[in-house]
């Protein structure tokens, strides 16, 4: 009987092995096959392609495969996820594809020492901790979503072809340790936003375009800094010159220690001219430096009070001097009148005031005495019709042109110089006696009211500053003798108006790819004028006639930032929105209300011009078609009808699933109400990923130039984009 129980219980416990054996087995499975996050897969699949299926990204597939189990190259997980890409120095090219994005989990990229071209995807993983992207061949700027990457603490997109001002997209990186922009071409001052972050250790600026002073950066725990071979100007914080590792060779600082800091301005720790320890206390500097003995501190300070003060005298002399030689000379020309005399109390009082308040900033030992260089600030008065002097102080980049000049350019705005003609006034094609060919606004005075004319001066400051590949760059502007123009480069393949609806050429139009292109462009220019520009520009006159085409049909965006000339009111809706009426959201035409969810209305609007060949608003059709937004808008999900909307001149030569997508982005983007338009990052995304989709689609060699020619063997060809 013990023999049966004993023989009963090992036939058990041999069953219950058996079955911990299946379960362990079951359990392992997933951890062979199809263990990774499909979405990190499908991520994963897309940057392979678009880095055009290298062969030394051994293990990675196009489609299939899991990234975890299979040991990608390159790759690391915890569990399920994908939590570091480091394929650096592999020699790879392409681009970076489109749905980094969904890489939720991952912390750490490093695609560095390869030959990645394009732009830097406007979505990246949003959880990474380290991002490094140096010596590629990589163009445009730092997508704005980087300031929504708050876990950051090692960035380094250094030695590639970076542009434009980075913008003010820091303010959320308190835990960034490690930021490396340099050898790219950022240009425009520091932003304010670089003084958020408090745990910054190293920063590389050197070789770029970069302007203005460095005083944002003097509040950082930096034990490394170069500023080399820059633009900046100014004098040199005090605190940043006890930094251990401080390169600034090949810039333009003024000599001498920097002036101290404001009286209302609390002096950095360590510095207080009150309450100073006594020589040989062995208190520290900033940052705990012990290195300069207190006393030299002491002298410093002394020296600097006796030079300033001297310089006061002396600037107060000069001023004085120069009141004195003012009122001799209006005296003058205009004894006893009345109007003279009003403006010469308006100059006199500004010159006392100036006087007084250097007077007692001397006193104070703290003022600036030495004006920053031209270069980087302009100062200008004004004087308006009613007597007033109105100062400015704004960056000028664009150059100053005298009328003189600018009549002799365009045969004294002749009718065959004319270009065009807008609310503001006609457009000249300018040739100047050095071979430079410009355009012309010459603004009308009529346009301009009396408190607006006096702004025209801050205007320029703020277009002068828009930097980007996409939008009309403002060369220069004149302000003299009542005249108002402003200069822009030269564009000289029309606008995308005329080629659409005027081309007299009917043996080529715009293929899809070109019509493609010329959304992208645009959207990106709108982008940086909403998201990346502070304040937001909103450019409240978008339609196609203000989007010019250069030779290689690349978008350049005109008119922006004249908004400031124009501003919302009843005058400039019986102007301006006649022009431009069927371009205007419904909540413009309703309530005057204008903002940046308008312009991506008028976008919508030009997506399909681009889509249809029709223009805003046709009363030469039926009156059901007359308005394109209404005609267009319930058909644009109706695939069978969608085709038959689809410009006639491209002779069907587009790609469905392309034409699909782009209808999808124009349906978002004309929504009735505002606050449902997604903002201009999310369509230049959803245009870039239409794209990069069909750029694994071979291109055709009749497809490189931007037209179609309509030759039968197109026909039915489904072309890429």
């Amino acid at each position: 009987m013990a023999n049966q129980h004993a023989d009963l219980l090992l036939s058990l416990t041999r069953q219950l092995s058996e079955f911990l054996l299946l379960v362990l087995i079951l359990a392992s499975m997933p951890l062979v096959r199809g263990t990774t996050d499909p979405s990190d897969v499908q991520s994963l699949q897309v940057l392979y392609t678009a880095l055009n299926n290298p062969s030394q990204l051994t293990n990675w597939k196009s489609s299939g495969g899991d990234s975890c189990s299979e040991s990608w190259k390159g790759i690391t997980c915890e569990g399920s996820a994908v939590v570091s890409i480091e394929i650096s120095g592999l020699g790879l090219n392409g681009t970076m594809g489109y749905l980094l994005s969904d890489l939720k989990s991952l912390r750490k990229l490093d695609l560095s020492d390869n030959s990645i071209h394009d732009t830097i995807p406007y979505q990246l993983p949003p959880n990474l901790t380290s991002l490094n992207l140096a010596s590629n061949n990589l163009s445009g700027n730092l997508p704005y979503s980087v300031s929504s990457m708050v876990s950051l603490s090692y960035l380094n997109v250094s030695r590639n072809s970076l542009s434009q001002s980075f913008g003010d997209i820091f303010a959320n990186h308190s835990g960034l340790t490690t930021l490396d922009l340099s050898f790219n071409n950022f240009s425009g001052d520091l932003p304010s936003s670089l003084s958020s972050l408090s745990n910054l250790s190293s920063l590389y600026l050197q070789k770029n375009q970069l302007t203005g002073s460095l005083d944002v950066l003097t509040g950082l725990p930096l034990t490394t800094l170069n500023v080399a071979n820059n633009h900046f100007s100014g004098w040199i914080p005090q605190e940043l010159k006890a930094i251990p590792n401080f390169i600034d060779d090949g810039n333009s600082f003024e000599n001498g220690p920097a002036p101290p800091p404001l009286p209302y301005t609390p002096p950095p720790p360590g510095r207080s001219h009150t309450n100073r320890p006594h020589a040989g206390s062995g208190t520290p500097t900033a940052r705990g430096s012990n290195s300069e003995p207190s006393h030299s501190n002491k002298g410093w300070t002394v020296g600097a009070i006796v030079g300033i003060i001297l310089g006061s005298i002396v600037i107060a002399l000069v001023l004085l001097f120069a009141l004195a030689f003012c009122i001799r000379k209006r005296k003058g020309k205009d004894t006893g009148a009345r109007t003279p005399r009003g403006r010469l109390s308006v100059g006199t009082n500004n010159v006392n005031t100036e006087v007084q308040e250097q007077r007692l900033k001397s006193m104070a030992a703290v003022t600036d005495l030495k004006p920053p260089p031209v270069e980087s600030l302009m100062v200008e008065r004004v004087q308006g019709k009613n007597g007033s002097v109105k100062r400015i102080k704004s960056p000028i980049t664009a150059t100053s042109y005298t009328v003189a000049s600018l009549q002799t350019a365009t045969n004294s705005f002749s009718q065959e110089f004319l270009i065009g003609e807008g609310s503001l006034g006609r457009v000249y094609k300018a040739d100047f006696s050095n071979g430079k060919i410009t355009a012309i606004k010459k603004i009308d005075n009529a346009a301009l009211s009396l408190q607006e004319e006096d702004n025209f001066l801050e205007a320029v400051s703020n277009m002068s500053r828009l930097r980007h590949p996409n939008i009309v760059t403002l060369a220069g502007y004149c302000a003299e003798h009542g005249q108002r123009l402003l200069v822009y480069e030269y564009i000289g393949n029309g606008n995308l108006h005329d080629m659409l609806h005027f081309d007299e050429d009917s043996s080529k139009t715009l293929t899809w790819n070109a019509r493609v292109r010329v959304a992208l462009g645009t959207a990106r220019a709108l982008e940086y004028l909403h998201e990346v520009c502070l304040p937001s520009v909103v450019h409240r006159n978008f339609k196609s006639a203000n989007i010019l085409l250069d030779e290689e049909l690349n978008p350049h965006l005109s008119d922006c930032g004249l908004a400031a000339l124009n501003p919302n009111t009843e005058r400039q809706v019986s102007t301006q929105m006649v022009g431009s009426f069927g371009y205007s959201a419904p909540e413009f035409a309703l309530s005057g209300i204008y903002t940046v969810k308008s312009d991506v209305y008028s976008f919508g609007v030009v997506m399909l011009e681009l889509l249809t060949g029709r223009k805003p608003l046709d009363s030469s059709r039926v009156r059901s078609e007359q308005s394109l937004v209404r005609w267009a808008t319930p058909q644009l999900h109706d695939i069978d009808a969608l085709a038959k909307m689809v410009d006639p001149a491209l002779n069907g030569i587009y790609p469905a699933k392309s034409l699909s997508r782009f209808a999808d982005i124009i349906a978002l983007c004309v929504q009735p109400e505002p606050e449902f338009r997604p903002p201009m990052s999310e369509v230049v995304q959803a245009l870039v990923r239409l794209v990069q989709r069909a750029s694994v689609v071979k291109r055709r060699s009749s497809d490189e130039s931007g037209f179609a020619y309509k030759t039968p063997e197109h026909e039915g060809i489904d072309m890429p984009f």
